[in-house]
């Protein structure tokens, strides 16, 4: 299909190029055509035989005058009127099926595009959403796929409909009159031009107005999700007023490209329009002079009319493609950002029950492939059942230590193991499903308790979800609800407290009894005394579960069989709260700085 290559073709006339490294070319996209192909095919087929039934009209209508009106005939003009009739009634229904079949296909690819992006986005690792953001890529899944959605519907209506009219006006006005449609042909240059200047400089416009609107996004999620330290601080007005100003800089694109793109219908008008008074001039002396009949020259006038309508038609899938050709590029540029790392290869791991739960070896990690490691020489092992605390300064490197266990990242060397085998050679789904992760942003989706306990094991019972709740210290306000694991929960957990969201996460992690837990830093919004019955529970109750508790508090990692102490992304302590006290600098410092007292110091030596 003609319009598939719209898609693909090279931007000679902005950047000089668009990259389309393997991703989402011609190929692609017909995948996602092909449920439609049969409504792809007929409808700019049902537009073309509209277009026949319209310049089938004027020559109707030459007859009409020519022989009708001015032999005086009412029988030939009443039966031509009846086939005008059925040619309207035709063209109309042409026309209903051809739209019906171009928004089904269009909104039936739309959707098939927007569920590859996501499924894509899905697969794409920790390191890619974070280079990506999410705000851009809310956009590109709404605002962009609804611009390429547009452009595929106006492609098979209008992509092979304007050209067949154009060229079938043309033929048809040169069988009435060589010479009157070539001062026609002399104004297409100048109409050409137009258009090219349009889409010049446009489609970098409609790029710059797409960015635009990620930082709108940006801007509104931050606002929404930051509401309560905005009015905290007294900030409304200076965020309405860095609003007001970004909301005017994506006016000032959208009346600029609106501008540009006006000039279509002007300029056509008046090239087209000079064309037909000429024609009507020069038409009318060559009427007085014999040379044309009346009829003949009103089907040339109708021709000219048709061809402007084309042309007006051209100018608004011009417009709509511009628009599309730049959000079609930003898809793109999603798809064409391949995972750093898959599961494609790997194939289930046999443990060996004689190895450790976990074990890093000599693992190095950099976010950004710029030199500077996140993490440095990590090595240490990990037990079965064992308990290890990790402490450190903010940006020490827990966070991203931890989140290596299972494969959220990928270690840049070095190895790290579950179970005997390297995570690499997991499938994702075997690895994760060894892990119970809490992370530190509390997370709750919209549905029910039971609905989000059971997001890491859904055939759990109800039984084993209290069970869960117990240990997490969530029971004494689920049990309170009337409606108990039926309570629903708001998108983001908004209608419980910091403290409730922490606990129910700690649940969800312990559903389905995972052999290791991570815990980063899970219980900073819980009160002493429940995160002292927290790790109680957990080591109570999950004695054979490997836990890796990741804090900021000593008093949350002091129990743990070892510690852990990280230093700009170096392991600078290991050992046990007592021994680490006296023999680790760093980690003695972190007990000083919350106070510990002279006696505690002594009665941990």
């Amino acid at each position: 299909c003609q319009f598939m290559v719209f898609f693909d073709v090279k931007s000679w006339y902005t950047t000089g190029h668009y990259r389309h490294a393997g991703g989402f070319g011609v190929r692609k996209l017909w995948i996602y055509l092909r449920e439609y192909a049969g409504e792809s095919i007929l409808a700019p087929l049902f537009k073309l035989l509209e277009s026949l039934m319209d310049l089938l009209v004027p020559v109707i209508v030459a007859v009409i005058i020519n022989d009708g009106v001015q032999r005086n005939d009412p029988g030939l003009i009443f039966r031509y009127f009846l086939l005008l009739i059925a040619l309207a009634v035709l063209g109309m229904g042409f026309s209903f099926t051809a739209q019906w079949m171009a928004a089904k296909a269009s909104v039936g690819f739309a959707a098939k595009l927007r569920q590859a992006l996501f499924d894509h986005i899905q697969h794409l690792s920790y390191r890619e959403l974070d280079t990506l953001g999410t705000d851009t890529l809310i956009t590109r899944m709404t605002s962009d796929v609804n611009q390429v959605q547009n452009g595929v519907n106006m492609c098979l209506r209008l992509f092979l409909r304007s050209p067949f009219i154009v060229l079938g006006a043309i033929i048809m006005a040169f069988s009435v009159s060589v010479k009157l449609t070539l001062i026609f042909l002399i104004a297409s240059p100048m109409l050409a031009f137009v258009i090219f200047y349009v889409m010049k400089r446009t489609v970098p416009l409609y790029k710059k107005i797409q960015k635009k609107l990620d930082k709108t996004t940006l801007s509104v999620s931050e606002n929404l999700s930051g509401v309560r330290v905005i009015r905290a601080f007294s900030r409304q007005k200076n965020e309405e007023k860095e609003f007001r100003q970004n909301a005017d800089e994506l006016l000032d694109l959208q009346l600029k490209a609106g501008r540009i793109s006006a000039l279509t219908n002007p300029f056509t008008h008046v090239f087209v329009y000079a064309a037909i008074i000429a024609i009507i001039w020069f038409g009318g002396i060559n009427v007085e002079a014999g040379g044309l009949t009346q009829g003949e020259l009103l089907a040339l006038i109708s021709y000219m009319n048709q061809i402007l309508l084309a042309l007006l038609a051209v100018s608004l899938l011009v417009t709509s493609l511009t628009r599309a050709q730049a959000s079609a590029v930003r898809v793109n540029e999603v798809f064409d950002i391949e995972p750093s790392f898959t599961d494609d290869a790997a194939k289930p791991v046999t443990f060996d029950e004689n190895a450790p739960a976990v074990e890093f070896k000599n693992v190095y990690f950099s976010y950004n492939d710029n030199g500077k490691h996140a993490l440095k020489n990590i090595s240490f092992t990990a037990k079965r059942g064992e308990t290890v605390g990790i402490i450190g300064g903010t940006g020490c490197g827990k966070t991203t230590l931890i989140s290596m266990i299972p494969r959220f990242y990928e270690a840049g060397s070095g190895e790290v193991l579950v179970n005997g085998a390297a995570v690499s050679e997991y499938p994702f789904s075997q690895l994760r499903g060894l892990v119970g992760f809490v992370p530190q942003k509390a997370e709750l989706f919209r549905g029910s308790i039971r609905q989000n306990m059971k997001m890491r094991c859904p055939e759990a019972s109800d039984d084993e979800i209290y069970k869960a709740l117990e240990i997490a210290q969530a029971m004494d306000f689920v049990g309170k609800m009337h409606d108990g694991l039926d309570h629903m929960i708001v998108a983001g957990g908004k209608n419980l407290s910091g403290g409730q969201r922490q606990r129910l996460t700690v649940a969800r992690a312990l559903v389905g009894s995972p052999e290791i837990l991570i815990l980063d830093d899970s219980a900073s919004a819980l009160d002493l005394a429940t995160d002292a019955a927290l790790r109680r529970a957990i080591a109570s109750q999950t004695k054979d579960m490997t836990v890796f508790i990741v804090s900021q508090r000593v008093s949350s990692i002091r129990h743990a069989d070892r510690i852990l102490v990280l230093d700009n992304g170096e392991i600078v302590g290991d050992g046990t709260h007592e021994s680490l006290l006296e023999g680790c600098k760093v980690y003695s410092e972190i007990c000083y700085s919350q106070h510990y007292s002279e006696n505690e110091r002594r009665n941990a030596r």
